[in-house]
């Protein structure tokens, strides 16, 4: 059984298609600007309008238009700096042609546009547990802060064990 897209999740996609930012395409569908805030980047996640991208990228590949894959293979090389261009440069003796490694502002940019399409935890595991570690420390550092200005709850009785195996104890000091 397929599954039918609404004319706003159809347009969502398509526009989605044309610059790959999920907030913007979610405004140009008619979504209202708190729903595309919260709620964009799960309208990718939805079965329907993934299968309807998927099928439209398979639609518009052709041996005269770049694949996905070709676009993300040279993305990467920009971001790793593996891709050259030749520019023009004036020195003392006239102009000289160079080759020129990709500068930060655009390995950033092309960075952001690799991650629109490969949100950060996705399929992978070992991401998703990194992740979780991340969050974790953010938490804990969170948490003596507000230990050191005295904002915990008195009545929290959590022990911190910090990551030298000593103890962080509001009550115990």
């Amino acid at each position: 059984m397929s599954r039918g897209l609404t004319a706003k999740q159809r347009v969502f996609a398509d526009e989605y298609l044309k610059d790959g930012n999920a907030y913007q395409a979610a405004i140009k569908a008619g979504y209202s600007d708190n729903y595309a805030k919260a709620q964009s980047s799960k309208l990718l996640e939805n079965v329907g309008i993934k299968s309807y991208i998927d099928a439209k990228m398979s639609e518009i590949e052709s041996k005269k238009i770049a694949t996905a894959r070709e676009v993300m293979e040279f993305y990467a090389r920009v971001l790793r700096g593996d891709e050259t261009e030749e520019v023009v440069v004036a020195g003392l003796d006239g102009a000289e042609v160079v080759e020129r490694k990709p500068q930060l502002k655009e390995r950033i940019t092309v960075a952001k546009e690799i991650m629109k399409r490969y949100p950060l935890a996705g399929n992978d595991p070992a991401l998703a547990e990194q992740l979780r570690k991340i969050k974790a420390e953010a938490d804990i550092a969170e948490w003596k802060a507000k230990e050191l200005l005295g904002d915990n709850n008195a009545e929290d009785k959590t022990t911190l064990i910090d990551d030298i195996g000593g103890e962080a104890d509001g009550e115990n000091n």
